[in-house]
């Protein structure tokens, strides 16, 4: 039987179970620091997938570009070949431009690997110049968003 290396495995919450393959380490068998931002990044995408519910993507179903205003990552924990992680996707803070995808990474176990934000701006299709988030998609990350807890993971 065939597996692949990164798929949904919840939508409820959202959460993208990724495998750790051999060519993502260092002779020593360690994931390099690089393959945690591939990480993230796959699991987004997936998770805008989702938010887009059947529309080419996110952003253009709502009038607009959502290109990468910010990244930010915290490392817990190694990862080694053959390692399975749950990357759970929801949306935190909205913005009058911008909005959060926090996301956080633990082992199957529970045990934490790293927590992660990604920011997209709203830009105009027209124009790459910023413009306020649509009050379409404003709805959509709304009906998604989480709060932070205490210890700055996200539930």
């Amino acid at each position: 039987m065939m597996r692949g290396t990164e798929y949904v495995i919840s939508e409820s919450p959202f959460i993208v179970r990724r495998v750790v393959r051999w060519s993502d380490c260092d002779p020593a068998g360690v994931v390099y620091t690089g393959r945690f931002t591939d990480y993230l990044l796959g699991a987004v995408s997936l998770f805008n997938e989702y938010l887009a519910a059947g529309a080419r993507s996110l952003g253009e179903a709502h009038g607009v570009d959502t290109p990468c205003r910010g990244l930010s990552l915290s490392f817990e924990g190694t990862l080694w070949p053959r390692d399975e992680i749950d990357i759970r996707c929801a949306v935190g803070d909205i913005r009058q431009r911008s909005y959060d995808l926090a996301c956080t990474a633990t082992r199957p176990d529970g045990t934490p690997v790293f927590h992660a934000r990604f920011s997209p701006i709203c830009v105009r299709r027209d124009a790459r110049v910023g413009t306020d988030i649509p009050a379409s998609l404003r709805a959509v990350l709304s009906a998604h968003a989480t709060r932070p807890s205490p210890q700055g993971s996200f539930s």
